[in-house]
């Protein structure tokens, strides 16, 4: 069955923060939503999909873990025999995964946030290109941190792992320049999240934007008509948003 009524976006991470208001923010735009998150978050999949739906919008929920990269592959073959085409992938689900000094890592906690940030892009971008290619306009953001740019004492896993996910998506760009699909990332700063809450308890959680800014940029990012490719762009410059 192919959809030719909408376009076909795919958001991982979608059950909550950024890529919840991602979901909202591109069936408010006509978008069929293919939405992912990991098994126990069915339940606020399910959620989204019912605030979708009462949108007037439509949605495929699809929850797998992403360190499961025989998934990624199987639902890049199920995407192709249902679709037969993706119009933008925002790959928004990320691992913060422990803040401690590199010496103190344990060896599980790197593979896992590895797997999930790094792994896991390569092989959305791999198993999913064809479907990307297949489009009149295929779009890919990366969803990215500051912390790829910065050397802070013990943020030295997730910093690695988003600066190693950068690269691999600027690359992407690089490759596909000559084709009708555009991928760019995407700093979103400090942002209204769960993530965020983990890795600064302390921070007073009305201070920071909530998440539907950076998912409206996103959404233009994903858009058909944007031109740009091979770009890390930040929310707060986007925004105008200074912060000491």
């Amino acid at each position: 069955m192919t959809d030719t009524t909408h376009r076909l976006a795919l958001v991982t991470g979608a059950s909550r923060g950024i890529g919840r208001a991602l979901a909202l923010a591109l069936a408010k735009q006509n978008y069929h939503v293919i939405a992912t998150a990991r098994v126990q978050s069915q339940g606020a999949l399910e959620a989204l999909d019912d605030d979708i739906r009462d949108l007037g919008g439509q949605a495929t929920l699809v929850p797998f873990d992403l360190k499961n990269g025989d998934a990624i592959d199987n639902l890049s073959a199920q995407l192709y025999t249902r679709f037969g085409r993706l119009d933008a992938l925002a790959i928004n689900a990320a691992q913060l995964g422990p803040i401690t000094p590199l010496t103190h890592l344990d060896v599980k906690a790197y593979e896992s946030v590895m797997r999930t940030n790094v792994d896991a892009t390569w092989r959305l971008l791999r198993g999913l290109n064809p479907l990307l290619e297949a489009s009149d306009a295929g779009r890919v953001v990366l969803l990215s941190s500051g912390a790829a740019h910065k050397h802070r004492p013990f943020w030295g896993l997730y910093g690695a792992s988003k600066a190693a996910a950068e690269h691999l998506a600027l690359t992407y760009a690089a490759e596909t320049a000559h084709k009708a699909i555009r991928c760019n990332v995407v700093n979103p700063g400090a942002t209204r999240t769960a993530m965020r809450a983990d890795a600064v308890p302390g921070e007073d959680p009305s201070t920071l934007p909530d998440p539907d800014g950076v998912a409206d940029m996103i959404a233009g990012l994903l858009s058909a008509e944007e031109t740009r490719t091979g770009e890390v762009l930040s929310y707060y410059d986007h925004a105008g948003i200074t912060r000491d």
